[in-house]
């Protein structure tokens, strides 16, 4: 009742400063709490929707409902024939959000750009640590660090990118979220006044909404941002109503106390569609759910006894249990819905005996191992902890005793990178860009295998990374299909995941809702959206 009472008084508070109108005010009843509201840290989508698609903007953005690359913050681009030199030519006259916690004295220019690349990748930029122990997990284990060789300031307009060798998803990784381009003077006005960490909770972006705030794990306050330099959006005002129950989230779209939601639980999505009041769009999800065994650990070390323990997990039961008709059992690290998917790799073997004398001949007895599970529902997995408990009593048939832990998101998510993490983790991937280098290069490789890297099997394997590499350094895109297939084949016999699932993505909402489209990579944008009165 409290969250409820407090979005009616935030209605009501918009309502009069909007000199007696009624405020077009969209509801959306989100999932989970942002990690922090500077997108460059982080991987969650959760946080991405209350950050870098409200807030922000980027050089390159992706069309609404594609994966096609259109202009945004630079109007026109143009890259060298040897594939090394991208050369941006920026919007003019973009301005930067106003603010009562700040007033931009100048507009977005080549020295923002430099700023929110250079940041992640220098460790002597101040910016690189203002919140000690911060790192960039997106920039790193897609190998940017690597990859962009310099980046140079031609005229405030004007901004060069010198890549070491050719990468043909570069493109498309600048309109991801970690790519938002952010605000230098700013930044440097924070530094100054000793109050750097505000930079990730009191954020400035040139988005189409303006931060308002932020009531920890209960609701976001946004406004239409006037000095947006796209579209305005259509509805004034934006409210997240932080809801992590699905079968809560179904009742309060029901009621008409939110607009929006995602992730409904399976169980709910026949009764949501027979709602009168409600549309529910629906697609399949760009995305795989998995389980992560760290490979740096014993016995996970031993691809016998990950393969044995894949054995043991009857996927199928999963499905039919956990998604109810809404996901389809996976063998690979991409969706069958993306280009290079080689269909000719086996589907697991469940096997319970097998899996057994496998352990056995691998000399493992009495393992007691940890299953991580999610404490939020994501596109690619309704119900974490069922799935956990589906799993646990599968491996209790092959001697293997499974206890399930999990943490608060953030806490997750930060603790699941940890090179002694314990046992396995469940978590999974919706694909930001539409290449498979965001799935195998980002989850998989060598270079992202580290500490605070977002492979979290911490596996390494050289072919297999070498295969990424050569796909990435072409822009044929016949022979990166043949090489990406061949990194598939070695996923499966190293099995350092056992790759769970691929869901279909169901998005309810009032039938009053108009101009929402579904993304195909996961993120949740309001910026066309309108609402009847």
């Amino acid at each position: 009742m409290k969250l409820r009472t407090a979005l009616l008084a935030a209605s009501a508070a918009m309502a009069m400063l909007a000199g007696g109108v009624q405020a077009k005010t969209l509801v959306y009843c989100s999932e989970g709490s942002p990690e922090g509201f500077d997108p460059a840290p982080y991987t969650a989508g959760t946080t991405f929707d209350a950050s870098a698609r409200t807030i922000y903007s980027r050089l390159v953005e992706f069309a609404p409902g594609s994966t096609s690359i259109q202009p945004g913050l630079a109007d026109s681009w143009t890259i060298s024939p040897d594939g090394l030199e991208y050369t941006f030519k920026l919007h003019p006259g973009v301005k930067f959000q106003t603010t009562d916690y700040f007033t931009p004295t100048r507009t977005m220019n080549a020295d923002d750009v430099i700023f929110s690349f250079d940041r992640q990748g220098n460790a002597k930029n101040p910016f690189n640590q203002y919140v000690p122990g911060v790192s960039y997990e997106y920039f790193t284990s897609m190998g940017l660090d690597k990859t962009i060789k310099s980046i140079e300031k031609g005229d405030d307009r004007t901004v060069k990118f010198t890549l070491s060798a050719p990468n043909a998803p570069f493109l498309a990784d600048l309109g991801m979220d970690f790519a938002s381009i952010v605000s230098k003077e700013y930044a440097d006005k924070l530094m100054a006044d000793g109050k750097a960490a505000d930079f990730n909770n009191q954020p400035i972006g040139t988005g189409p909404f303006t931060f308002v705030a932020y009531q920890k794990d209960a609701v976001i306050r946004y406004k239409a941002n006037p000095d947006y330099f796209g579209a305005k959006p259509k509805i004034d005002d934006l409210v997240f109503a932080i809801t992590t129950d699905a079968a809560v989230r179904a009742q309060k779209l029901r009621a008409g106390e939110c607009q929006v939601m995602p992730y409904p639980a399976p169980a709910d999505i026949e009764s949501l569609k027979s709602d009168p009041n409600l549309t529910v769009m629906e697609q399949a999800g760009l995305n795989v759910a998995y389980l992560a065994y760290n490979t740096l650990q014993k016995p996970f070390d031993d691809v016998r006894v990950r393969k044995a323990l894949n054995m043991a997990i009857d996927k199928k039961a999963i499905i039919d249990a956990v998604f109810q008709g809404t996901g389809v059992v996976a063998k690979n690290p991409i969706p069958p819905t993306m280009w290079s998917y080689n269909d000719a790799v086996p589907e697991d073997t469940y096997d319970p005996e097998a899996a057994k004398k496998i352990l056995a001949d691998a000399g493992v007895k009495d393992l007691h191992m940890k299953i991580w599970a999610m404490p939020v529902q994501r596109p690619y997995m309704p119900n974490a902890r069922r799935t956990a408990e589906l799993m646990q009593a599968d491996l209790a048939k092959v001697g293997v005793t499974a206890e399930i832990v999990s943490y608060e998101w953030g806490e997750y998510l930060k603790k699941s990178t940890a090179m002694d993490r314990d046992g396995a983790v469940i978590l999974g991937w919706t694909g930001d860009n539409g290449d498979p280098d965001n799935f195998m290069n980002v989850l998989l490789s060598c270079q992202s295998a580290g500490e605070g890297g977002s492979n979290r099997a911490h596996w390494c394997n050289k072919d297999f990374s070498d295969l990424l590499s050569k796909a990435a350094e072409t822009s044929d895109v016949a022979e990166r299909t043949k090489l990406y297939e061949q990194a598939q084949v070695i996923f499966h016999d190293q099995a350092p995941w056992l790759a769970i699932d691929h869901s279909t993505v169901f998005m309810p909402m009032s039938k009053k809702v108009s101009g929402y489209v579904m993304n195909p990579l996961g993120t949740h944008a309001f910026d066309k959206v309108d609402i009847a009165e």
